[in-house]
């Protein structure tokens, strides 16, 4: 039970406590002079409160950060009241609900599963595709498959509300994802059966041993096509981490987000000396660049979290939150900076 939440709102360069400080980025050496903030995770939208408090659990017992995160968005994966990842989340057009996960560790190790089936936890089968196969990515049947020889349940992930939300859009059959669903409650009479959601939690810690790992989870965007996959189970898109620098989250429309290979080009812009704020926000104007009349229309937001435990965020429209979790505050959610 979550019994506060501070908000800091957009417009202030304050808003990442940490690291912002206006358009100077810290550089590598003046960061080895100060204090590192670790224990800390970070995640994308309100909902990553919730998934904080379960992957501090972990982090403040010493755990690791890969550990932390897989625990971390299981709890929304789990969610059946989330539209956009696990459990809870729509289905594709022709009424079947796959799920996109990836992870990735300090050591660069890193598993993903792609249009995943009757499987509630997606980033779990992720983390064991990392640890006990060959490969980074496993999709469909194959990941499905794969799954229930390593002992997971096989289970119907369409709820009734999904149904019935797939049902009133098959009236219409358009396509009009609404920008930042995540910060509400909708229900299917609260929307037009042609408009639904976008996104993804991805989740990035720093563990007491210094050590950085990531997770990114979604049901991807609802009512999509038959085998549609966005950027959330992409390496280098909707996540990367590389424990010398810094991780990277991506969250909104993923088709912009791996044109960009946004990600890795955040955590590449870190290496370069920018805070992890300004990374972002770079990561955001190169969207704008490409195809700018499309970036007024959708959402994309990054998240970022440096090797000093310094941490922001940046996004094409307003109303993307980000939630932080370290030994000075539990249930931060803050409002990110952003273009529009």
């Amino acid at each position: 039970m979550i019994d506060r939440r501070t908000f800091i709102k957009a417009g202030t360069i304050g808003a990442s406590v940490f690291s912002i400080g206006g358009l100077t980025a810290a550089t590598a050496t003046q960061r080895t002079n100060r204090a590192i903030n670790k224990p800390i995770v970070i995640s994308t939208w309100n909902f990553g409160v919730a998934a904080n408090q379960a992957a501090w659990e972990v982090l403040d017992g010493g755990g690791s950060a890969l550990d932390a995160v897989e625990a971390g968005v299981r709890i929304p994966e789990a969610d059946l009241s989330n539209l956009t990842v696990g459990k809870g989340g729509y289905p594709d057009r022709d009424g079947h609900v796959t799920l996109d996960a990836c992870i990735m560790d300090h050591q660069g190790n890193c598993g993903a599963v792609a249009a995943l089936e009757h499987i509630a936890h997606p980033i779990s089968v992720a983390r064991l595709v990392m640890e006990k196969t060959p490969h980074v990515m496993l999709v469909g049947e194959g990941a499905l498959q794969f799954a229930l020889e390593n002992g997971f349940e096989r289970e119907r992930l369409l709820t009734p509300e999904g149904e019935a939300a797939w049902k009133a859009w098959l009236k219409e059959g358009k396509y009009e994802p609404v920008i930042n669903i995540e910060n509400e409650s909708y229900t299917t009479d609260k929307l037009p059966g042609n408009q639904y959601n976008h996104d993804t939690i991805g989740m990035l810690a720093l563990d007491s041993n210094g050590h950085l790992s990531g997770a990114c989870t979604t049901s991807g965007m609802a009512f999509k096509m038959r085998g549609r996959v966005g950027d959330s189970p992409i390496i280098g898109a909707g996540l990367y981490v590389d424990n010398e620098v810094g991780g990277a989250t991506a969250t909104g429309v993923g088709e912009e987000v791996i044109r960009t290979v946004g990600s890795f080009l955040v955590v590449e812009l870190m290496r370069q000396g920018l805070s992890p704020r300004d990374a972002c926000r770079e990561a955001v104007e190169r969207i704008i660049k490409k195809k700018p009349e499309t970036a007024k229309k959708i959402q994309v937001g990054f998240l970022a979290l440096n090797k000093g435990g310094e941490y922001g965020a940046f996004s094409l429209q307003n109303g993307f939150s980000y939630a932080v979790c370290d030994t000075n505050q539990r249930d931060l959610l803050v409002d990110g900076e952003h273009v529009y």
